[in-house]
């Protein structure tokens, strides 16, 4: 009897499971239903047209130079790693990236979960069959519940940082009540979810699979101990059905006009980001008119610049790493984002007047002071979760202020002496490789005889007296390596990366060509560079002019590594601890961060790191332009990064060096010693200095 029994069992269980599911529309009526389809249906109309109204709109920005459908299936793919894993969300933040994979997950679960039930009603049933029910429908709703409760616990998470700890960052001009709105609507949406399904399973009179619903079955409790009968939940439960779905339709019809539009902008602009923007400027054409040079009406911008405004969450990311903002310049990279949208939509709508885009005082969207005081740096478009492109917006803007002559004094001062010397310095061709003089050992002319390395000086370490002592030491690495190397000697040009940088994109091609032509005059096999800002351009940029060896230019510390894996350098072991600052240019743009480490490791001395390190480096404030300015910052980008090496290094040692790897940032940061007082706390030295030390070492 026993095997029949438990036979008989079985399926009676299996019967019951497979009846398991739960009435839907329950309490609405017939005429709520057809309510209700009505207003989904006019609310998808509105956000397919909002979706149309926004791709159109795209439509009318200028022609985009990059070919940003190359490799789409990848690209696409990739986008999509990046946002379900959150990734850029945790990068130096990971409160947000819990915050955000909890937002995220929850609500796409909590979609997929409405579509599977709109498959089922509206597909399914039909069609004569369902699958709603038994085993399907019990996982269905654990699952639900489980991500409905991350969701919600996501978005407390984010009121908890908006209203309690009152993140500075998420605070700015730009904030509204539309972001408030966008918060409590998701937290909305969650809630009433959850006592929607606690009115029903009370109001059904909690049958017993109910309980693999563990928030809804918990809320039934909740209702049952304030004192609710089964009765009292069936006639309150059509009342709060309609509250929460009012709210999602709503929430829907809304998302292509609202901030909810980033959840498929922020996805866009993903799939669009160019790898090389902000390191490869775009070439401005050559039949250019100079009237249509630069930015100076909102659709100058490309499609994708457009698809950056709206892709912007207002995050604050960019503006709590932009160093000209620390350092107190009238520039906010979110602000600039946003201001160029809001302007945008002005315009569309007719609520605003047209006006330049930027200009030097009086009317425009943006000042021109803004964009002088971008350095260039690229830390905004690092810790930007979108990838939105600021660096390459900026040039644009900073591009019209040139042609319309509208420029920074002793900025345009220096593009002067670029013109006419081929150098930032104004000196004479010939004087540039006066600094070979002090050397007991013959530097070779590349442009007499085959080299192996061809060594592109660059301006500083040939004028600036502190920086010829930088290319001195270089030049006797070289020759204790005993490689085939030479200079160009007076035949170098500036490398223009900072001059197109600033907006003067004619100089820039004009230097550009020079040195293409100096290059090509010579037999050599790769090419060294002693600053970030030459070996960026050379390498990424240089072939738009036709210049084919981008591949072979490498920064000097890349190549004294090399010669110290090699053996051809025999050093000492230096008994100091020195901190390392990351140039902008070498790292944040072209991915460069141990090379330099292993040459510091290779001297002996001891690495102690700053707090802000690799692609989080803070910019010496000498980037794009920022050299050659007279600013008044307070505290200079140089002091407070001095500040940090000599009070809050990583391990907590006293350092008896600050190292540098670029000419630039040697300038910024001496000058910083003087005008913060650090001239007695620390000592600043390139990477080829300390390498030199360790062969006196010997």
């Amino acid at each position: 009897m026993w095997p029949v029994t438990g036979l008989v069992g079985v399926q009676l269980v299996s019967a019951l499971v497979a009846d398991t599911t739960r009435p839907t529309f329950w309490h609405i009526g017939g005429i709520g239903k057809v309510v209700f389809y009505y207003l989904a249906l006019v609310s998808v109309l509105i956000f397919c047209y909002g979706v149309y109204d926004r791709v159109t709109r795209y439509t009318r920005g200028a022609a985009d130079p990059a070919d940003r459908l190359d490799g789409v299936g990848a690209r696409v793919r990739d986008a999509a790693r990046t946002v379900l894993s959150n990734r850029n969300q945790f990068n130096r933040d990971t409160y947000a990236g819990i915050m955000h994979s909890l937002i995220l997950w929850g609500f796409l679960t909590l979609f997929v979960a409405t579509a599977i039930l709109g498959v089922e009603l509206d597909a399914a049933r039909r069609l004569g069959f369902s699958f709603w029910h038994g085993d399907f429908y019990l996982a269905y709703s654990f699952i639900a519940d489980v991500f409905g409760l991350a969701f919600i616990v996501g978005i407390v998470m984010a009121l908890y940082r908006r209203y309690v700890t009152r993140t500075e960052r998420l605070r700015g001009k730009h904030t509204s009540l539309e972001d408030d709105a966008f918060v409590w609507t998701l937290f909305f949406l969650g809630v009433t979810g959850f006592l929607l399904e606690g009115l029903r399973i009370l109001g059904t009179h909690t049958p017993s699979f109910s309980i693999v619903s563990v928030v809804g079955y918990a809320v039934r409790d909740g209702y049952a101990a304030a004192g609710m009968t089964p009765e009292m939940a069936a006639a309150a439960y059509p009342y709060v059905w309609w509250l929460h779905a009012l709210c999602a339709l709503a929430f829907v019809a809304a998302i292509p006009t609202a901030k909810p539009l980033h959840m498929l902008t922020s996805y866009a602009n993903l799939v669009a980001r160019d790898e090389d923007a902000g390191r490869r400027l775009p070439r401005v054409p050559a039949d250019a008119d100079p009237e249509d040079i630069g930015a100076s009406d909102i659709d100058d911008f490309t499609w994708k610049q457009l698809l950056d405004h709206d892709a912007c969450t207002k995050c604050g990311r960019c503006s709590s790493v932009c160093p000209a903002k620390a350092s107190g310049r009238p520039l906010d990279p979110r602000d600039v984002i946003l201001d160029l949208k809001r302007y945008r939509e002005d315009r569309d709508a007719d609520a605003t007047e047209d006006v330049d885009i930027v200009a030097d005082g009086g009317t425009s969207v943006i000042d021109a002071s803004t964009m002088e005081s971008c350095m260039s740096c690229m830390a905004c478009m690092d810790a930007c979760p979108v990838d939105i492109e600021h660096v390459t917006q900026f040039t644009e803007m900073n591009r019209r202020l040139v042609e319309s002559g509208q420029m920074e004094a002793n900025v345009q001062e220096t593009m002067m002496d670029l013109f006419q010397q081929g150098n930032a310095f104004g000196n004479p061709a010939r004087k540039r490789p006066d600094w070979v003089e002090e050397l007991d050992f013959e530097v070779p002319d590349a442009r007499e005889e085959p080299v192996e390395f061809l060594w592109y000086v660059g301006d500083y370490p040939s004028y600036d007296d502190r920086n010829r002592k930088v290319a001195r030491s270089l030049a006797r690495i070289l020759h204790e390596a005993d490689v085939s190397y030479g200079i160009l000697y007076e035949d170098e040009s500036h490398d223009g990366n900072d001059v197109r940088r600033v907006g003067e994109e004619g100089l820039y091609e004009m230097l550009a060509e020079d040195n293409i032509e100096a290059f090509e005059a010579c037999d050599y096999e790769k090419i060294i560079t002693t600053d970030p800002h030459s070996f960026n351009t050379f390498r990424n940029e240089y072939d738009q002019f036709g210049f084919e060896d981008g591949d072979s230019v490498y920064h000097y510390t890349q190549v004294v590594e090399n010669f110290v894996d090699q053996g051809r350098l025999e050093l000492g072991s230096l008994d100091s601890t020195v901190t390392y600052h990351d140039p902008c240019h070498l790292g944040r743009y072209n991915g460069e961060y141990e090379a330099p480490r292993e040459v510091i490791r290779a001297t002996g001395a001891r690495l102690d790191e700053m707090p802000r390190n690799r692609d989080d480096s803070f910019c010496c404030g000498g980037g794009g332009g920022g050299v050659w300015m007279d600013n008044d910052d307070d505290p200079k980008p140089s002091e407070e990064r001095l500040r940090e090496a000599t009070e809050d290094t990583m391990a907590g040692n006293d350092v008896d060096a600050f190292v540098v790897a670029c000419p630039q940032c040697m300038t910024m940061y001496e000058d910083g010693r003087k005008t913060g007082g650090y001239e007695d706390a620390v000592e600043i030295l390139d990477i080829s200095e300390l390498v030199v030390q360790a062969l006196n070492a010997r």
